[in-house]
């Protein structure tokens, strides 16, 4: 949570009483039953499948809209002997969906590695998806492929398509992003997304790489069904620490999800007990401050690194690393993915100190959207601070920068939890046609390509599309919290328990507490120290809590937010911190305020 002279609200969440009971009864724990009880509501999956997410509760990919087709095709495909292009997103959802195909073909069908192509799009050069310059490339090599497999894109892309589709290459779109209003791209042979209105699949909230290993499973199932492998053949779970790691590192639903959260449970579980290189290598990097693999792993330490590459250079490093055989191989992709995850983070702080100055004069405007155009920025790193400006302000925000065609700018757009990004876009465009080069995503986060000239038209375009869904609310940043925590609670105890209920992530965010505490030391610390050390009191206690909030100061050597001795009002997570053997109670803050 970024350093704010501003106050955040803490906002305790409200709790669904029916459910609080009905856990109760269940036996679940008091303190776990309020949790459940502050994310779930009367439609969200049944208590059971959250608390213990099962591959019993996936369904099967056989409802899935263009499902069979999809799988005859690639059937005949691997009977003839055709090659496969599998052209996937350079996110983390894109990589391991990459990883999820191509292992099931070479490792599992026994395709030959010379006849696929892996045909992954560079953030700079080419921009999301289908672009028109990957497009330009595929039909240019002198090898081309029959059927091409996407991955978390492909559902905007009708154009492209139509051009693939006219050079004899059968699309199989594979993809979770929202469609656009005129429907499936017409001209892809086959349309396979959760979201499309005629899809009766029971889980609209699945990762890209979700969606790719459902067909990857179809696929193998009815080469068994008919006789084309031996039943022997190992089912597709040995894949699902790259779901796992997919499907969290992109934000999907983990509250509503009973399938999402089922994929990152079993995933994490292989994970931990894998010796696979890429996750070897992982723990060597990590060193003694690794115990597991969690969701908070996933989507703070692995995820970002391999998000850098693709970000700040080459998505096929963070392809060879996942793919690697042997450790030390791997260990060197990752070392130059952590590379780049350190230079991303250098452009990052550039980057979020240029945009807060525009960002800080659109709220005192009184603007409940924000765009940011930054023209020495880089594009691969727009997201990220897209997410840094709605932590600090509380609203949707669009980054932007130059496009490799000077006539454009690319950008990146996040939203809070209130708004959908993707419908304010689609009213953007509705409204002005011609506004924007193409545009997609979902409700939390999206792409877009806009025309330069009509950048100050858009900014407020998407004002009013902004304001259009809000109606008389405002917006401001806030911290949804689950509460003050019981003294007796502040423990390990309390911490072991609320594991219970991982895997935590987007809709099922980890418990988040608030309470007023006594400074009773404070230091700056880290390599750049900006992060505060705290040692903490409760009223009335004598034994002090370790806690520590990160990049609590805007640079090395900035005045402390408050003193020894001063009350303080802070929003924390409980976490455990281990050192030379022992275990200990840490407290990670979010926010701090002195108290009234």
């Amino acid at each position: 949570m970024l350093k704010t002279t501003k106050k955040i609200e803490l906002r305790p969440r409200s709790v669904d009483r029916s459910i609080y009971q009905q856990a109760l009864t269940e036996g679940v724990h008091p303190l776990l039953a309020k949790v459940l009880a502050g994310r779930l509501n009367q439609s969200s999956p049944s208590m059971a499948a959250l608390i213990e997410p099962g591959l019993n509760h996936l369904a099967a990919p056989d409802s899935l809209a263009d499902i069979q087709p999809a799988v005859e095709r690639l059937k005949l495909a691997l009977q003839q002997g055709e090659t496969l292009g599998l052209l996937t997103d350079y996110d983390v959802d894109g990589i391991t969906s990459h990883v999820v195909i191509y292992r099931t073909l070479t490792e599992i069908l026994g395709v030959p590695a010379n006849r696929i192509l892996s045909l992954i799009g560079h953030r700079i050069d080419d921009g999301y998806g289908v672009s028109d310059s990957l497009t330009d490339r595929i039909l240019a090599a002198d090898k081309l492929p029959s059927v091409i497999i996407t991955a978390d894109c492909g559902s905007s892309d009708e154009p492209r398509i139509a051009r693939l589709k006219a050079a004899g290459i059968d699309l199989l779109v594979t993809d979770h992003h929202t469609l656009p209003k005129n429907g499936p791209p017409a001209s892809a042979y086959a349309v396979i997304n959760p979201t499309r209105e005629d899809c009766y699949y029971p889980d609209k909230t699945l990762a890209g790489v979700g969606v790719a290993w459902l067909l990857m499973s179809a696929l193998r199932n009815s080469m068994v069904q008919e006789g084309l492998l031996p039943s022997s053949t190992p089912k597709l779970s040995f894949l699902l620490p790259f779901v796992a790691l997919g499907t969290v590192a992109d934000c999907v639903s983990l509250g509503a999800s009973a399938i999402n959260r089922a994929l990152v449970r079993a995933g994490l579980q292989i994970m931990n007990a894998s010796d696979e290189a890429c996750w070897l290598a992982f723990r060597q990097l990590m060193g003694q401050r690794f115990e597991a693999f969690t969701a908070s792993t996933l989507g703070f330490q692995l995820g970002p690194r391999i998000n850098a590459s693709s970000r700040m250079a080459d998505p096929y490093e963070a392809l060879e690393y996942l793919l690697a055989k042997q450790p030390s191989l791997a260990a060197e992709h990752l070392e130059l993915l952590d590379s780049d995850n350190q230079q991303r983070r250098s452009i990052e702080k550039e980057m979020v100190s240029a945009a807060l100055k525009g960002a800080e004069e659109q709220v005192a405007a009184g603007m409940q959207s924000l765009v940011a155009y930054l023209e020495e920025g880089h594009s691969g790193v727009q997201g990220i601070v897209a997410s840094r400006l709605v932590e600090k302000h509380g609203r949707p925000t669009i980054v932007l920068t130059p496009s490799s065609d000077p006539r454009q700018l690319v950008a990146s757009a996040r939203s809070v939890p209130e708004l959908s990004i993707h419908a304010a876009l689609q009213r953007v465009d509705d409204l002005n046609p011609g506004m924007l080069v193409k545009f997609g995503g979902h409700q939390a986060a999206a792409g877009l390509t806009l025309w330069r000239e009509r950048l100050v038209d858009f900014q407020q375009a998407f004002e009013r599309a902004i304001v259009y869904q809000l109606g008389d609310r405002k917006l401001a940043p806030y911290l949804l919290t689950d509460g003050e925590l019981a003294p007796n609670l502040i423990n390990l105890e309390a911490f072991n328990l609320l594991k219970k209920l991982e895997p935590y992530g987007r809709e099922f965010e980890a418990p988040l507490f608030e309470g007023v505490f006594q400074v009773a030391g404070i230091r700056a610390v880290g390599a750049d120290p900006i992060h505060l050390q705290l040692d903490l009191a409760l009223a009335n206690e004598t034994n002090l809590i370790k806690a520590i909030w990160f990049r609590a100061l805007p640079q090395a050597g900035a005045n402390f937010p408050f003193q020894q001795g001063d009350q303080v009002r802070l929003a924390y997570r409980l976490e455990e911190n281990v050192f030379r053997g022992k275990t200990s109670l840490q407290l990670m803050v979010s926010y701090a305020e002195l108290a009234n």
